[in-house]
Order: structure tokens, then sequence, then C-alpha cells
């Protein structure tokens, strides 16, 4: 009798301000596993963090090291983050990408939020940088119209394919260098 060897999948984190976020993780697996890559990505909402980077940053680390006790080590660590609350607290800024280094977190960027982010995965819209959330959200909804906060990864899929990620990716160099870490983009 033969044993079925179950090749284990490489564990990757990556925290979410919110349920969009989280979608777009979930969205991003599903793109990966259409890849062939043998990946998990666990999408984790970090809340309570109320937009603000250095908390997000906390509580990632925080989740991290209760998610390894329990199921092992990640393979790679990131969180995405809006831009937008970017200086509002800039002794708590400061302390935000050193943390992250310490506990080997890239931080995924999104300009100025999660909607203006999602805006430069469209065709001819990878320039787009709307100057705050709501302009975002109005640029995005006129090429997207049927987009809405929290949409789930099925729905993201109708726009946000292999194609539309590579497209950000060309404006977006923490997504770039996240994908290349897990082997979606080639290095």
């Amino acid at each position: 009798m033969s044993r079925l060897r179950i090749q284990q999948r490489t564990r990757i984190f990556l925290g979410c301000e919110g349920q969009s976020e989280q979608s777009y993780g979930a969205r991003l697996s599903q793109i990966a596993e259409a890849a062939g890559l043998h990946v998990y990505i666990d999408n984790d909402v970090l809340q309570p963090g109320a937009g603000d980077p250095f908390a997000l940053v906390q509580m990632a680390v925080r989740r991290i090291a209760e998610k390894e006790r329990k199921r092992g080590v990640f393979s790679l660590r990131a969180v995405l983050l809006d831009r937008d609350k970017w200086g509002q607290v800039p002794d708590r800024d400061s302390q935000t990408a050193p943390l992250a280094a310490r506990n080997h977190l890239s931080l995924i960027w999104q300009i100025p939020c999660h909607e203006g982010f999602l805006l430069r995965h469209l065709e001819g819209q990878e320039t787009s940088h709307p100057a705050s959330g709501d302009l975002a959200l109005q640029a995005l909804k006129r090429v997207w119209p049927e987009y809405s906060k929290a949409m789930p990864a099925i729905q993201l899929a109708t726009r946000i394919d292999l194609a539309a990620v590579r497209r950000a990716c060309t404006v977006e160099p923490t997504l770039a260098s996240f994908l290349i870490q897990i082997g979606l983009l080639p290095a």
C-alpha cells in the first residue's frame, strides 16, 4: 500500500486593515492558486486598529506570534496599510518601519487608501493618484461602477486578475516586492 504525501503549502501572513483588504488578499490567493503556486495566504483583519499604521503593525506582530505558536512559522509576513493616516502622529509613525523590520514584516502601502490602490490595477488607471480617500473612491466608481467596499473576492475577480495585479505592480513597488517573494511575479 502506497502512501500519498501531501505537500504542505507555504504559509504567508497578510495583515489587513479591514474586510476590503481581506477580500483582496483572498483574491491574491485565488490568483496564486490558478498560477500553480502552492501557497496559503492567511488574511488577518487587524482590528481594532483604526487605520493607525503603528497600531496595525503592533497588532500584526501579536497575531503572527499567536498563529506561529499554534501552526508554525510563516515564510513571509506583510501588512496592507493605507497611507492617508500617515503623518497624523509623527512619533508613532516613526516607530512603524523599525517595528516591522525587527519582525521581518513587509509593509505594502496603499496610497492614499485601498480604493486608490485598487484603482491602479485597472487598465489606463496605473498613474492615477487621487489626493484623498473620498476622491479615490469616486475615481474608482467612475471606472468600476459596481465596486463597493468589502466586496467579496468572487466579485473582485470580475476586474482583478493576474494582468491587473501585474499592471498595478508597475507602479506599486511594495506590492511588487511581496508578489515576487511569493513567486507570483518573476524576480
